[in-house]
C-alpha cells in the first residue's frame, strides 16, 4: 500500500519517538537495524524527516536521532505518508486504472472509495505517539 520509504519512515520514526522517552538518543546504525532497512536508505529517510522537521538530528560524538513526546503526539502518519507518497493513496483506483471516476467508475470504486476515506481518518488520527506507545506496552512490533 505505502512505498518502502514510507514504510521505513514510519518504521523509523515510531522507533525514535519510543526510544526518545527511554532518554535515548538513536544512531544511523540502530535504526536501520531495528527497522530492518539499508543503512543507505534509511540515512535518506532520516534526512528527509530532519529537514522537515519531524526528528531532530544531533551530530557529534553523542549525536543522533530523536522525538520528544510534544513532537510525537504533533506528527501525524497523514503528515508522514503525504511526504513520501503524496496523497496519490487517497486518489487511486482499487483496481488501477488511470481514469476512474464518480463519472466513469470501475466496478470496484464505491467499495475502494469508502476504503480510502476510512484510510484517511486513520492516518489524520493516528500519531507518532500512539504507535510507539503500542511498542513500549509491548502491543506492537517493527519487525519479526
Amino acid at each position: 500500500m505505502f512505498s518502502k520509504a514510507c514504510e521505513y519512515a514510519i518504521k523509523a520514526g515510531v522507533f525514535i519517538a519510543t526510544e526518545t522517552q527511554k532518554g535515548n538518543r538513536c544512531s544511523l546504525k540502530t535504526i536501520a537495524a531495528e527497522i530492518d532497512s539499508p543503512e543507505a536508505f534509511t540515512a535518506k529517510i532520516l534526512q528527509q524527516l530532519s529537514r522537515n522537521n519531524l526528528i531532530v538530528s544531533t551530530i557529534g560524538s553523542h549525536g543522533g536521532f530523536e522525538m520528544d513526546a510534544r513532537k510525537a503526539k504533533a506528527n501525524k502518519l497523514s503528515t508522514i505518508v503525504e511526504l513520501f507518497d503524496g496523497n496519490g493513496i487517497y486518489k487511486g483506483c482499487g483496481l488501477g486504472l488511470k481514469h476512474c471516476s464518480e463519472v466513469k467508475p470501475c466496478p470496484m470504486h464505491d467499495h475502494f472509495k469508502k476504503i480510502r476515506e476510512e484510510l484517511r481518518e486513520m492516518l489524520e488520527n493516528t500519531t507518532v505517539y500512539d504507535l510507539s506507545r503500542k511498542i513500549e506496552n509491548g502491543n506492537g512490533f517493527l519487525k519479526r
